[in-house]
């Protein structure tokens, strides 16, 4: 060795093939620090983690794929996004309806960066402004499954209604058949009190809002009392025994109004909305009035009525709690809402992300 001198001479194409072998080792150690355990960036796959087989570019949204996101340089998010848009049920809030801690602090933690945050519900709007009050949020809401934005009752951004008309020839045709039926008005619900399979579920389901905030009252039929007071909604909520029962309803309404469009749940739940109505298309009326395109915002959710908004969004993220549907289309599936998924979520990805103003300054200086 003392004749060869050290360090060893190295002919340019074995410095070459080493320098490949450190590089693909940097490159599976940063790959495992991202690893989550089966939790955040990589949640359906196995170690070492598959990217080509995670939702990527192409199609109509040309979305960057995951590793172009993952390993931007200095790893900082390729794309900084300006909007966080929060479900409630079964993602901000626990099975028991509580708010956490650990969200309402990871909600104070993304706004100091300058990110816009809104919930998009299907709740009333009394009910979602609780809910931001407990945030400290100022922000247009996103309610009614999208038929009402805004900040108050006295403040609207956007409202369609179903008209009183076609409210009572809903209500016509749905009392024919054995369900609940609930007309959503933005200060009060009205439901029928017909008994259907499944009643104690359903009873829970229809007295799950704030009866302060939102009052529910019961009739024994809609229809004669739509007569003598007309009733204009957002929304008609309406309760099966089955699934079976409610695509049967379904189809009859399809066939007699045009200008309605249903969102189906499971345990026959359907919602009934003006036509064009849906939380896709409230992100999209929040967002021309922000001047905030899609690709910009950031969705959390957990339901099946919340898959468009998460496609369509620039991350589309899923709770673990979420049903596979809903994890299918989501770029980031994290963790349930029992486990504070939107807080682990935000934490994880948006501490990589400066505020817009510090961006401007640093370019200003460059």
């Amino acid at each position: 060795m003392a004749e060869e001198g050290y360090p060893p001479k190295l002919d340019k194409e074995e410095k070459r093939r080493r320098h490949e072998q450190l590089s693909k080792r940097n490159v599976l150690c940063l790959r495992k620090c991202l690893h989550f355990k089966g939790e955040g960036y990589f949640a359906k796959e196995s170690y070492p983690p598959k990217l080509d087989n995670l939702k990527s570019g192409g199609g109509k949204h040309n979305k960057k794929s995951e590793q172009d996101r993952l390993f931007s340089q200095k790893g900082e998010t390729a794309v900084a996004y300006k909007l966080l848009a929060l479900n409630i049920d079964g993602t901000i809030l626990k099975n028991n309806g509580r708010l956490q801690r650990e969200t309402k602090e990871a909600v104070e933690y993304v706004k100091k960066k300058g990110v816009y945050i809104t919930l998009l519900t299907s709740r009333n709007l009394l009910a979602a402004r609780k809910v931001a009050r407990a945030l400290k949020l100022e922000s247009e809401l996103i309610t009614f499954q999208g038929a009402i934005i805004g900040k108050s009752l006295n403040e609207k951004l956007f409202e369609e209604l179903i008209p009183e008309e076609r409210t009572f020839n809903i209500v016509q045709v749905l009392e024919n058949f054995n369900c609940n039926i609930r007309l959503m008005h933005e200060r009060y619900s009205l439901g029928n009190r017909k008994k259907v399979k499944k009643n104690l579920v359903v009873k829970t389901v229809l007295s799950s809002g704030d009866p302060f905030f939102y009052p529910t009252q019961f009739v024994d039929s809609l229809g004669d009392v739509l007569m003598d007071e007309p009733l204009a909604v957002p929304k008609i909520d309406v309760y099966f025994a089955s699934d079976a029962e409610r695509d049967e309803a379904a189809a009859v309404l399809a066939k007699a109004f045009s200008t309605i469009d249903m969102i189906m749940h499971p345990n026959g739940k359907m919602e009934i909305v003006p036509q064009g109505v849906s939380k896709l298309a409230g992100l999209r009326r929040l967002g021309h009035y922000l001047g905030i395109s899609l690709k910009e915002m950031v969705v959390i959710g957990d339901g099946i009525d919340d898959i468009p908004a998460i496609e369509a969004a620039g991350l589309g993220v899923a709770m673990g709690n979420a049903p596979a549907e809903v994890k299918k289309v989501a770029d980031w599936v994290t963790r349930s809402n029992e486990q504070l998924g939107v807080a682990y979520m935000i934490k994880e990805h948006f501490r990589k992300q400066q505020r817009p103003e510090f961006l401007r300054k640093l370019k200003m200086k460059r």
